[in-house]
């Protein structure tokens, strides 16, 4: 079992959010500002708890210090790479994520990835993150060939070509491919039940992902 095979196991859902109306309406021009706005923030709330987490695998018993320091590294670009982008947003908009609060679908995903990363051994750990590095690029790749081919029949809000670019493009990638094979070296480890562990973590963020644009197109709120 390896990571294409976790990829593969996730298959149908990741081939369900690549359509995500969200996405789709993101490229198009289509998408509600309002709800673009909704997500950044809850994205930027996310990101701070995914950058926690990567920070803790680092600090696990017994991983090398190589790897320690890229996981580091890793959250450190979830801060400063990503968060910029992010920040570049509220700054033009007048707005900030201080205060804000995490909507259920994002607060369901985040309390997920650190009671995995907290409670499980290191390598589910590895996988659960994972589906936020490989399917935000798979989509990013999906959206960028979408723009393509509409060209310049429609327009976008300049934050929209901006994700888009992001996510899609090869300094993304290139970290996203480097997550990949640390866990793909967890993988070659670990024995037959973690794996199957390990890939039931994917999946089920592979669903959360999904869930996630869901709250965003619906600016989900809490009822009570």
């Amino acid at each position: 079992m390896s990571t294409q095979s976790f990829w593969d196991a996730a298959g149908p859902i990741i081939a369900i959010t690549e359509k995500h109306p969200f996405l789709v309406a993101m490229v198009d021009g289509t998408l509600d500002m309002d709800s673009f706005r909704y997500y950044v923030v809850q994205d930027a709330m996310y990101l701070r708890d995914f950058a926690d987490c990567l920070r803790m695998l680092g600090a696990n018993e017994g991983v090398s210090t190589a790897d320690s320091d890229r996981l580091k590294e890793f959250a450190t670009g979830a801060e400063q790479a990503e968060m910029s982008l992010h920040n570049s947003f509220f700054v033009q908009w007048g707005i900030s994520s201080d205060g804000a609060e995490q909507m259920p679908n994002c607060l369901l995903y985040t309390s997920y990835l650190k009671r995995i990363v907290a409670t499980r051994c290191h390598a589910e750990g590895l996988a659960a993150l994972l589906p936020c590095f490989w399917v935000y690029m798979h989509v990013g790749k999906c959206m960028l060939k979408l723009r393509e081919e509409l060209g310049d029949s429609v327009q976008r809000p300049p934050q929209f070509d901006a994700w888009i670019d992001m996510y899609g493009g090869e300094g993304f990638e290139k970290e996203v491919k480097d997550y990949i094979e640390m866990v793909e070296v967890a993988c070659r480890a670990a024995d037959e039940g973690t794996l199957k562990e390990m890939e039931k973590h994917f999946i089920m963020c592979c669903k959360l992902e999904h869930m996630f644009w869901d709250q965003a197109q619906h600016q989900m709120q809490w009822t009570l």
